[in-house]
């Protein structure tokens, strides 16, 4: 599938990151193309890189590995414990110009301090940030809050330590300058007043007017086939699961074959997938040939030992094509003391049809993804900082978007250590 070209702000992002060792970190609105430059980076660079992410769903859709395990960091809050570090993870760790960390607003202020000890422990600079390795970070924090941790003692170190939970307030970031770049452009939507709106929803700043517009959108009656973005897992089996049963006949039972090191909490599909003709399903990865992408809605129209899928596009199209399992890789980096280089290799396959039923979709699964038309159902309330925004933010238009309920003012929540730190950051104070 051809690459998307970079456009010109997405570019000189690109060049800076290529022509410095300045520490940065990428953020800005969904659909700003953040994943676009990183990707770009991944095939383009000249520098040693290893990206990497905080969770394996993230670390599989970068092509790189989890945190823990390309630093072999222990799990839980790492504070000052001793980091045991073979001389194999010393040669790759050695061997690396720039880290790449995507969904870095996931990453803890601990586990942040705990990359750069690893880093200068490895590489024998304990006095150097990041032990002279150049830090990307990618993400924004207005849309994705790590994780607090549950165990109160856990809780009560980050309170005696830290300022917030956030990365941007680890320790690290006294001894080394960081440099954040906020892109502007929005890819995803163009109605200018649309995008006017989320903006005021990610900052938590909605007027009277804003909430009119969105609550008297998304009261009309929601098309059929309208995808439900919803916040519980809960919430979405059982909306996938009552649909597929109004469907008559038998389902196509597909089951994964997984080889290797894979974790059930880090499947990129459905270890079990049943599908019927008539089913609306979602694409889970971008095809070769360019016919869907990640997040792409289609409907099921043939099972006959594999399965036909018919998609619509942009100029109202309606084309079928056959699905075939795909392969997702898991990988590790390595160094290779022959060739005297960093080389990725297969740890672990999932092999499943890239496809998921798609009435329903949490909201933490809609991230990076673009939807024509959804309804937006936030249970009682939205629970946690972000997420309205991300909901709505998928949606190109606000033709598009449909809401369970009205849009309450608790729905939107913005972390006040965010709107600190990105106040302070664009004004280049960090």
């Amino acid at each position: 599938m051809p690459r998307p070209q970079l456009s010109p702000e997405q570019l000189a992002v690109f060049e800076r990151i290529e022509h410095t060792r300045e520490h940065l970190f990428i953020t800005g609105r969904a659909g700003t193309g953040k994943s676009t430059i990183l990707n770009h980076l991944a095939f383009n660079t000249s520098k040693i890189i290893a990206v990497c992410a905080p969770t394996g769903v993230a670390a599989l859709n970068v092509g790189g590995q989890t945190i823990h395990s390309l630093l072999r960091l222990p799990t839980g809050v790492i504070a000052d414990h001793e980091l045991d570090q073979p001389t194999d993870l010393k040669k790759m760790l050695a061997a690396i110009d720039t880290l790449v960390i995507d969904e870095i607003s996931m990453v803890s202020a601990d586990l942040m301090d705990a990359i750069d000890r690893s880093l200068r422990q490895a590489r024998a600079k304990k006095h150097d940030p990041f032990g002279g390795v150049q830090i990307i970070m990618f993400g924004d924090p207005y849309q994705l809050p790590p994780v607090p941790p549950r165990d109160p003692h856990e809780r009560a170190y980050y309170d005696d330590n830290y300022r917030s939970l956030w990365f941007f307030d680890a320790k690290a970031w006294q001894d080394a300058p960081l440099t954040t770049i906020e892109l502007v452009e929005v890819h995803r939507q163009r109605d200018d007043r649309f995008k006017q709106i989320l903006g005021a929803v990610r900052h938590g700043e909605v007027d009277a007017e804003m909430a009119r517009e969105l609550n008297s959108a998304g009261a009309r009656p929601a098309p059929a086939d309208a995808l439900t973005l919803a916040t519980t897992n809960a919430t979405v089996a059982r909306i996938n699961a009552s649909r597929l049963a109004h469907i008559k006949g038998d389902p196509l039972r597909a089951v994964a074959e997984i080889n290797g090191e894979f974790r059930e909490n880090t499947y990129p599909a459905d270890e079990v997938l049943e599908l019927k003709a008539g089913a609306q399903v979602m694409f889970l990865r971008n095809d070769s040939d360019g016919r869907w992408v990640n997040g792409t809605i289609g409907v099921v129209s043939r099972v006959t030992g594999t399965v036909w899928v018919e998609v619509t596009d942009a100029d109202g199209e309606t084309k079928e094509y056959e699905v075939e399992p795909t392969t997702w890789e898991r990988y590790r980096y390595r160094y290779d003391a022959e060739t005297k280089k960093l080389e990725k290799e297969v740890v672990a396959e999932f092999e499943q049809f890239p496809l998921r039923l798609a009435w329903a979709v949490t909201v933490h699964k809609s991230q990076g993804h673009t939807y024509d038309q959804a309804i937006v159902d936030l249970g009682p309330r939205a629970f946690t900082a972000g997420q309205t925004y991300v909901a709505l933010s998928r949606v190109r238009s606000l033709d598009g978007l449909y809401l369970q309920r009205p849009l309450q003012p608790r729905d939107v929540i913005v972390d006040p250590n965010v709107v600190r730190f990105m106040s302070g950051a664009l004004r280049g104070d960090s």
